[in-house]
């Protein structure tokens, strides 16, 4: 039996199980099933799939979920401690014991898409699947096959979100590996505000499967704070797509700190379709063991006077491998516009890899843009100073890390989140080192 064909029987049973559908979502899956089988699992030939082998995946053996089931208090542990509106998916099934919508402010829509599809499938029908179709990728044509689940979350024009919302997936350690296909759509109405975290997390030695597609729509000055924060046990599988479409004067900005997982593949698009549109990139990934993580970007500056800013930061140890690739893409006559982009990697062992490749395809005159890479180690001379002021040789080191990832952590405005990655990052150093106590010996060098 192909790999194709095993996925493609275990979409066959569940549409068996699955009872009558509306006819648009029957014809969807049809056609993300059909695309996914002509065009099979990607492999290293194709140019975008270079550096990343997914036959962990393609060789799996993966089931679906048929229950939500996970302890309270192991969910407590994992959850982010902070104040916020929050879906909670387990293995992708939504579970309400451990969700919380009980204060939505008006409106403010969030709620299972399966419930959404329930009560107004219409309404639904049209915004899904308008900006990440089956074209895009063999993983997005696999998703529209299986998806059931998800999270849509909806603002009405000029409604500010004070409290985040948290969309947190739970990943389990099951006998046997499972997969789940989850869509996300947000959208935003004319000067809409919020803060959507999306948090994923699960148990040691779960070895499941996402492959998400998310889908963001903002209106004319909506302004979207985007945190995708990966926690994932280091055995779990990801791949995920990220489309956002933004008019006149929208502001999105992104988070994405991915720090689990044994393979993680983020594809980042936006199109900045209005004059005033801005987008911002924020990323840090955080490899140890053999972990791969692969990150790729796409810029459309498809209007002028549109502005994006790009800032990614890797670690790397062990035999981590990690991919970037960013490309900003200005269309022609879009004159005026602002592209920065920039990403630094540092490794922190001989056997970590990076391949990076940061693109600019510049069809107008009138434009500033720029673009760079770097990859080194860190500083022995740096190392020995702080040594000399008393510190020992991991927490020079550990010391010198977190200020490489400062960077892009200063922007983090959720403490919660912050937390997450500084301890995450300190934790995973060679040998364990004090948080509180690299604070301070930051602070002391800096009165120095």
């Amino acid at each position: 039996m192909s790999d194709v064909q095993r996925f493609l029987d275990r979409l066959a049973a569940r549409s068996a199980s699955r009872g009558a559908e509306p006819s648009w979502i029957a014809a969807r899956r049809q056609a993300g099933a059909a695309r996914f089988e002509a065009m099979g699992f990607p492999h290293r030939r194709i140019e975008e799939w270079k550096y990343t082998d997914v036959r962990a995946i393609s060789r799996g053996d993966f089931a679906l979920a048929t229950d939500a089931d996970f302890s309270p208090a192991s969910a407590a542990a994992l959850t982010l401690p902070l104040e916020a509106h929050r879906l909670t998916f387990v293995d992708g099934l939504f579970s309400s014991a451990l969700s919380d919508l009980s204060d939505l402010p008006a409106g403010v829509v969030v709620q299972p898409l399966s419930q959404a599809l329930a009560e107004n499938h219409e309404a639904v029908g049209g915004p899904l699947g308008r900006l990440t179709g089956v074209e895009l990728s063999a993983f997005a044509a696999l998703n529209t096959a299986f998806f059931e689940e998800g999270a849509l979350v909806r603002l009405a024009p000029g409604v500010v979100v004070d409290k985040p919302i948290v969309v947190q997936f739970l990943s389990r350690a099951n006998e046997a590996p499972v997969m789940s296909h989850p869509r996300i759509l947000i959208e935003a109405g004319a000067r809409a505000e919020a803060t959507v975290i999306e948090h994923h997390v699960g148990e040691e030695g779960a070895a499941n499967f996402t492959n998400l597609v998310e889908e963001v729509m903002l209106d004319r000055g909506a302004i979207l704070n985007h945190y995708k924060l990966v926690e994932s046990p280091e055995q779990d599988l990801q791949i995920a797509s990220l489309q956002v479409e933004q008019c006149r004067d929208s502001r999105f900005t992104s988070f994405n700190l991915t720090l689990g997982g044994a393979l993680v593949r983020n594809d980042l698009i936006s199109d900045l379709n209005g004059q005033g549109a801005e987008v911002t990139y924020n990323g840090l990934f955080y490899g140890q063991n053999r972990q791969h993580l692969d990150t790729h970007t796409l810029v459309n500056h498809n209007a002028p006077h549109t502005f994006s800013h790009e800032n990614y930061k890797g670690i790397l140890d062990d035999r981590a491998h990690g991919v970037f690739n960013g490309k900003v893409i200005v269309k022609r006559d879009s004159q005026k516009i602002e592209a920065n982009q920039s990403n630094a990697n540092l490794l922190l062992s001989d056997r970590a890899q990076i391949d990076t490749k940061p693109e600019l395809e510049i069809y107008a005159d009138d434009v500033k843009c720029s673009h760079g890479a770097t990859t080194g180690q860190l500083d022995e001379e740096a190392v020995f100073a702080l040594r000399t002021r008393g510190l020992d040789q991991s927490t020079a080191r550990g010391l010198l890390t977190l200020a490489f990832a400062g960077e892009v952590m200063d922007q983090v405005t959720v403490d919660a989140v912050a937390e997450r990655v500084e301890l995450a990052v300190a934790g995973k150093l060679p040998e364990r080192f004090n948080l509180a106590g690299l604070v301070e010996a930051a602070v002391a060098l800096n009165e120095d």
